[in-house]
């Protein structure tokens, strides 16, 4: 089911509805990351300056240089980590709009769904950033003491984390809060499953790109089909 759900994300890239919305995720996404690494490229610049000393190098003039150089390395490297809150961000963006694509092509007897109001959408995304944040700070100190398994770890951590979420927003469209915590506690080892799917690209620069707006549209279609599963049951 979770292969089934991703493949018919995919499968609709040559829609225009959705492929409008996968450029906008796209474009923002680029957009934050550029700006996250921007402010971390400014706070190395502000605390080295112009020149660094080193023990037994001395002066060292060629940072400014290195970093200016290295740049788009730093970004593609530092997206690795970045995209975890990144998805979290677009994906509580852009969700309705995806999602509304997805039931069009493929559950197109459903009556629209009713739209989040903004300042829940608002505070659904902080709380979950905040949680995302917090728990990739206290998963550090695991990556230190378990070094070979930190990105078993990490996928681990944030699939459940990034699969709690995307189910979450997925499920209330329809069902609203307390329908999708139900299903989501009845249903957790498929959707940390599924998000483990989603976590793992996000490791790889570049493809993570699509990953918020494939996320959305891979658990809208996780969503029916579990909620299906339910009802026949």
């Amino acid at each position: 089911m979770i292969l089934t759900a991703f493949f018919r994300a995919l499968g609709q890239i040559d829609d225009p509805r959705f492929r409008k919305v996968l450029m906008l995720g796209i474009g923002l996404t680029i957009a934050l990351l550029v700006a996250a690494c921007a402010g971390v490229f400014a706070l190395v610049t502000w605390a080295t300056g112009d020149s660094l000393t080193l023990p037994l190098v001395g002066e060292v003039t060629w940072v400014g240089d290195f970093l200016g150089i290295g740049s788009i390395v730093m970004m593609l490297v530092l997206s690795v980590f970045l995209m975890v809150p990144v998805a979290s961000a677009i994906t509580s963006m852009f969700l309705d709009e995806v999602a509304d694509a997805v039931e069009a092509r493929h559950y197109p007897d459903l009556p629209p769904a009713p739209h989040t109001p903004f300042f829940d959408a608002l505070r659904d995304t902080i709380n979950y950033l905040g949680v995302l944040i917090v728990a990739n700070i206290l998963a550090l100190l695991l990556y230190l003491i378990l070094p070979f398994g930190a990105i078993l770890i990490f996928w681990g951590l944030n699939g459940y984390l990034l699969g709690r979420e995307y189910f979450q927003l997925a499920a209330m469209r329809r069902i609203g809060p307390e329908g999708a915590n139900a299903l989501r506690k009845k249903h957790g080892m498929t959707i940390w499953g599924a998000g483990v799917l989603m976590a793992i690209p996000l490791t790889v620069p570049l493809v993570n790109l699509l990953v918020p707006i494939i996320g959305a549209a891979t658990f809208t279609h996780i969503f029916h089909a579990l909620h299906r599963r339910s009802n026949d049951g």
